[in-house]
């Protein structure tokens, strides 16, 4: 593949509207296959897709154009160059591949506590860009129908949208079980994972049991898909597919009115009385979870009425004569805390660059809340 004929590829004259285009159809192939039920065909355009050139580049442009680009695994190598991007895609080949343990760094989440996040290699993070290409159309085919999470085109503003349609209702359910995953990323059983995601067992086992390193210690890992791999989350979509018709199968969806609506590892399930979402919904969604090595968070799940309201995604759902949503209370905590805490580091900048901080806080925050119901907070 060459801009002119004739002349040598290099990355700048890489003409990422064809390449794209390219993948896309490989894409649509597969995706078609999996709605048909050919799963050799899909396997087989799979293995075509994951050797092919254009598919390569493009994982290379992935890496190396996220905000995770700059950070280097245990290799301490990054691609940074044209040059050594365009030499990269020598390293893309399944034969001799042999992937090295993650970094394992600590970042604090909102609770105060710290998630441990991987940090693959360079040539890792490559070739599960490159494998994902060919798992995506088969992700968008199968997941649930409202699953948002780590989903194209979909965000939580869709997952927020379709609760408030669900509950606004006058005979609408009245009852939610707000439901969280136990270290979902951490527990997803390797057995599992390797019988049933449709993607190369040799590669997929590389990545579940690379291992990681920490204070220069190894650990190896026998559960779980590690937070930080770029395929992760596709593998977290397929584990979770089919709770949706699972609930439903086992439910009448006319008298006990169940709906779920699932952002990643958090859920909400509504039903029309307690008792349904305990004795009917509740068995189900342990019993499925058990199958794949997960279970619920007693902290965190638990049934509410609507009208005492729920926190999802950040926003508070409660209904009094209609149902509205704002920012949920511990949100808002947060954002002040945020500010505080950039004007106690800032207490020498210059008062034009410190108000310059705080908007791009308050611009951002205000974005992801502007869908929500209510506009006055404080």
């Amino acid at each position: 593949m060459t801009a002119i004929a004739g002349a040598p590829l290099t990355w700048e004259s890489i003409d990422w509207i064809a390449v794209e285009a390219h993948v896309y159809r490989l894409q649509m192939r597969i995706a078609k296959a999996v709605r048909m039920k050919r799963y050799g065909k899909a396997k087989a355009l799979q293995w075509l897709l994951t050797h092919s050139l254009y598919a390569k580049l493009l994982a290379i442009k992935r890496v190396t154009s996220s905000q995770g680009s700059k950070t280097s695994g245990v290799d301490r190598v990054i691609w940074s160059t044209p040059n050594t991007k365009l030499e990269a895609i020598n390293f893309l080949k399944r034969r001799g591949y042999k992937s090295k343990p993650l970094r394992r760094i600590h970042i604090p989440k909102a609770n105060g506590k710290t998630r441990p996040l991987g940090i693959p290699t360079m040539i890792d993070r490559a070739q599960q860009a490159l494998y994902l290409l060919s798992l995506e159309p088969i992700v968008e085919t199968l997941a649930d129908k409202n699953a948002y999470g780590f989903r194209q085109k979909r965000c939580t503003a869709d997952a927020i949208e379709q609760c408030m349609m669900i509950l606004q209702k006058k005979g609408s359910s009245q009852w939610i079980l707000e439901g969280d995953i136990e270290a979902c990323f951490d527990n997803i059983s390797h057995d599992w994972l390797l019988n049933n995601i449709p993607l190369d067992k040799v590669m997929l086992k590389q990545w579940l049991k690379s291992g990681y390193m920490e204070k220069d210690c190894y650990n190896p890992t026998i559960a779980g898909t590690p937070q930080g791999g770029i395929i992760s989350p596709a593998l977290l979509i397929l584990t979770l597919s089919g709770l949706e018709d699972a609930i439903k199968a086992s439910t009448n969806r006319r008298n006990d009115k169940v709906h779920i609506v699932s952002y990643a590892d958090d859920f909400v399930i509504t039903g029309a009385t307690k008792d349904i979402l305990m004795q009917k919904v509740m068995p189900i969604v342990e019993e499925f979870l058990a199958e794949r090595g997960l279970f619920l968070s007693h902290k965190k799940t638990k049934i509410t009425h609507i009208s005492e309201g729920f926190d999802f995604l950040g926003l508070t759902i409660r209904k009094f004569d209609k149902t509205i949503s704002k920012p949920s209370k511990s949100s808002v905590k947060r954002l002040l805390a945020n500010i505080r805490q950039t004007v106690s580091l800032n207490k020498t900048s210059k008062t034009e660059s410190l108000i310059a901080m705080i908007n791009q806080k308050l611009l951002g925050w205000a974005n992801y809340y502007r869908f929500s119901a209510t506009s006055k907070i404080f």
